[in-house]
This record gives C-alpha cells, structure tokens and sequence, in this order.
C-alpha cells in the first residue's frame, strides 16, 4: 500500500497546483478590472487573494467548490431545488425506473427472440441497428416527442436510460438462453418438460 500511496499523493498535488495557478490566470482580468476602475494597484498577494475569492469566478479555486459542495449538500435542505442531494435524486430516480424498464423490455425481447424463430430473424437485427444510432442524437427528439404528446417530468428521462439499459440486457439474455447443448435439452425432453419449463 505504501508504494502505491505516495505517486497517488503526487499527482494529485500536482494537479491542485495546476488548478490553483489556472484560476489565478482566468480570473486575474476581472482583478485587473476592478482594480483599475477604483484606482488601486494590484499586488501580486492581493491578485492571488482576489482570485481565489471571487464570488462568480470563471474558474473556481478548489477550497470554493468543496465550499460549495458543503453548502449544496450538508447546509441546504434536501428538498430545497438548490440541494445537490435533491439533484443526484432526480437523475438517480429517472436512471432507476429507466434501467428497470430496460430490464422488462429486454428480457421480453430476449424471451421472444430465443423462443420464436420469426422474432429472431426480425427482431434482432433491429436492436443491433439501434446500438448504431448516438443517444446525443435520440435523447432531444424523445424529449420533444413525448412533451408534444402531453408527457413530460421522469418519464421522457427513463426513456433515455431505457434506451442505454436494455440492449446489453437483451443480447447478455439471449446468449444465457441459448447456453445449454443439446444434451442438457434432450435431458429435459426425457424428464416430460415442457417448453416453459425447459
């Protein structure tokens, strides 16, 4: 564990210096500006202090985002629309329900698909093909589809996870389906099972 700790440490200090030295860069205009329509002179103390507070800064430093993150999830109440905790449960709710409808629709896909020969030949080339199509591309138009039709809130949201969730479900399912040889079949066929059962 040592030897893996310290080049962990390393890189992630090196990479706050960075961060820090970024904000002092991208928010020094602004210091610049205020500095200038008030007639003082900029000292490079004050120009690091100046930018490392600023109340709506281009980049924040790192002490002002874990500041905020504090705030948003600790000092806010979880209800409140400016809670993080009220966020990650809209994105996390819509991510559930839409993972859950991916799982229905694709095990009934995998279902039809391996016990139906017709289903196989039609219906499996299309859920390849669906996997070619960008979400970056669908998500706007199920988006818009479904608020013209009077749906809106979690649902179109779910869609979208639906979308994500149910191909690896569906091909992971079919592959398990059509797992057992045909001896483990035939097996079945002699113990009287039926296709449900089988």
């Amino acid at each position: 564990m040592r030897q893996s700790f310290w080049p962990v440490v390393t890189v992630v200090g090196l990479l706050l210096v960075i961060w820090y030295a970024a904000a002092v860069w991208l928010n020094a205009d602004w210091t610049y500006d205020k500095a200038t329509r008030s007639g003082e002179v900029v000292t490079a103390t004050s120009l690091v202090a100046d930018t490392w507070a600023q109340k709506k800064p281009k980049l924040p430093a790192p002490h002002q985002v874990a500041a905020e993150i504090w705030e948003t999830t600790v000092l806010k109440n979880v209800t409140s629309k400016r809670s993080l905790v009220y966020h990650a449960w809209v994105t996390l709710s819509a991510t559930l329900l839409g993972f859950g409808l991916g799982t229905l629709l694709g095990t009934l896909l995998a279902v039809g698909i391996v016990f139906n020969r017709t289903m196989d030949m039609s219906v499996m080339p299309w859920v390849i093909a669906s996997q070619t199509i960008p979400i970056l591309a669908i998500a706007p138009m199920i988006i818009v589809v479904l608020n013209a039709v009077g749906i809106s809130g979690l649902l179109p949201k779910a869609m979208i996870s639906m979308y994500l969730s149910f191909f690896p479900i569906v091909v992971g399912m079919v592959k398990g389906l059509r797992s057992p040889d045909q001896m483990q079949l035939d097996q079945m066929r002699t113990w009287h099972a039926s296709a449900s059962q089988t």
